[in-house]
């Protein structure tokens, strides 16, 4: 090892950075890419389809439509079913009649052993999700997908079928490109419309407010101030979360129950609050839907913004204190970049302060299932549910945050959790065909493993045994 300053270079330095910004080294990347860690990363972030999915599978409106027929299908078999069944007790019939009149049907919704249609939508996009992670060459792009993901988050619990959808259509294509078109590419989204409950928010003095006699819902308007750009205690008011939720009335979407655009967004001018709106300071007139679009560009280039989204990325990364000089380069690449996210990323990793030896990030459920899966190839043979199943056990249910605000990544909120992982190790080790723990540490660790790690996987009992303990190392378990 070399250290230039505080920064480490050759192979701990690729180990480093092979778990820092992806998931993991996997073959012999750690001897590859050790002439030149900074440069592996950054050739990342030049692959053609970085990011992006070739699976084939379903828009969010085409999501949205299919659950809802699947909805509307099973209540009209329960009432049939319930309908049949109070016939059959009125004409003194055998019990059970119900259950034989609504097996055929349930069987053609979704299969005599398929789960329910929901389940299957998510389970395909979260398998396409995996396959990107573990199959990645480094993983840097997928990563910063996740964390995108999560700045900008949603849930299934509320919006099943669109959660894959929204993040391949509104997060992944613009990870690399400017904020401001991932701002608005977020903020119109129907699952974000509808998670952040905007779909129901309209103006009082709209044609359709007057009507109905209702008026603003504030949610995506202070969850767009608060946590998407400007960050908490960075100068707005109340009257500006009014002021915005007044802009974004009219952003809706169209009822899933209409078959061909249901699910798809529409700027609905009825439910739109005429007139100019004051935000920050800064009049915004009467425009439609152009007026929203006018305060999300400033939004994306206020220096609060630059400062916020630098505070977390460098979070995500670096350590949950990152160096203020880290954070101040950050946004400064932001500023002067106008928000692009592909120089942010090449800052973050051009930064000294991104190459410390001192591991100080514990790996999120998330990205240390996927750093196991991809290193012992369990992947392959492990069904999509257990690892969800396994990610959800550890706290961390895919595309089911409890708020807003979405996971936490520091480790105060993972460390009491890390005995579970010893379970799960052991299950996706019981799926590895064959494997030697002692060359997959190699491969992995390398000369970030310590001797007692090494005792450890070493003196296990069983291989199974060793490749769990493998994957509880301390050095595995952080970044």
């Amino acid at each position: 090892m070399t250290v230039t300053g505080n920064a480490v270079s050759g192979k701990e330095a690729a180990a480093i950075a092979l778990h820092r910004f992806g998931f993991g080294p996997v073959g012999g990347q750690i001897n590859a890419t050790a002439a030149d860690p900074r440069g592996a990363l950054l050739a990342d972030l030049d692959r053609p389809s970085a990011g992006l999915l070739s699976a084939d599978l379903p828009s969010s409106g085409e999501a949205a439509r299919a659950v809802f027929d699947f909805q509307a299908e099973r209540q009209a078999q329960q009432k049939l079913a319930l309908r049949l069944q109070k016939t059959a007790e009125m004409n003194g019939e055998a019990e059970g009649m119900s259950d034989l009149a609504k097996a055929p049907l349930a069987e053609a919704e979704s299969g005599p052993h398929q789960p329910p249609l929901p389940q299957q939508l998510v389970s395909n996009e979260a398998k396409a999700r995996f396959d990107a992670a573990t199959n990645a060459d480094i993983g840097f792009v997928e990563r910063l997908v996740w964390f995108w993901s999560n700045h900008f988050c949603i849930s299934a619990d509320k919006i099943v079928g669109m959660a894959g959808p929204y993040e391949r259509e509104a997060i992944r294509p613009h990870v690399l490109g400017r904020f401001a078109d991932l701002l608005q590419a977020v903020e119109s989204h129907p699952a974000m419309l509808f998670y952040l409950d905007n779909v129901e928010s309209m103006g009082a003095d709209s044609i359709a407010g007057i009507n109905r006699d209702k008026g603003l819902n504030e949610n995506l308007a202070r969850e767009t101030l608060e946590l998407h750009t400007l960050g908490v205690r960075s100068g707005y008011t109340q009257a500006d979360v009014t002021s915005f939720a007044n802009v974004l009335t009219g952003w809706t979407w169209i009822q899933p129950s209409e078959p061909i655009h249901g699910g798809e967004f529409i700027f609905n001018r009825l439910l739109h609050q005429p007139g100019a709106q004051t935000i920050l300071g800064k009049r915004y007139p009467e425009a439609g839907m152009d007026q929203g679009r006018a305060v999300l560009a400033d939004l994306a280039r206020h220096p609060a913004t630059a400062r916020h989204i630098a505070q977390q990325l460098a979070s995500h990364f670096i350590a949950d204190e990152p160096p203020p000089a880290l954070v101040a380069k950050l946004a400064k690449s932001f500023n002067d970049s106008d928000g692009n996210l592909k120089e942010l990323a090449k800052t973050l990793i051009g930064a000294d302060e991104s190459w410390l030896p001192q591991r100080q990030k514990l790996k999120t459920p998330a990205v240390w299932v996927a750093a196991a899966l991809r290193l012992t190839g369990a992947q392959a043979t492990a069904p999509i549910g257990l690892i969800m199943n396994a990610q959800a056990t550890l706290g961390e249910p895919l595309w089911r945050p409890l708020a807003p605000n979405g996971f936490s990544d520091t480790e105060a909120a993972w460390i009491d959790g890390i005995p579970h992982r010893l379970d799960i190790a052991s299950a996706f080790a019981g799926r590895v065909a064959a494997a030697d723990p002692l060359a997959l540490l190699e491969t992995s660790l390398g000369p970030l493993a310590s001797a007692a790690s090494r005792e450890t996987v070493a003196r296990a009992e069983t291989r199974r045994q060793a490749l769990a303990l493998l994957v509880m190392t301390p050095e595995f378990l952080r970044s």
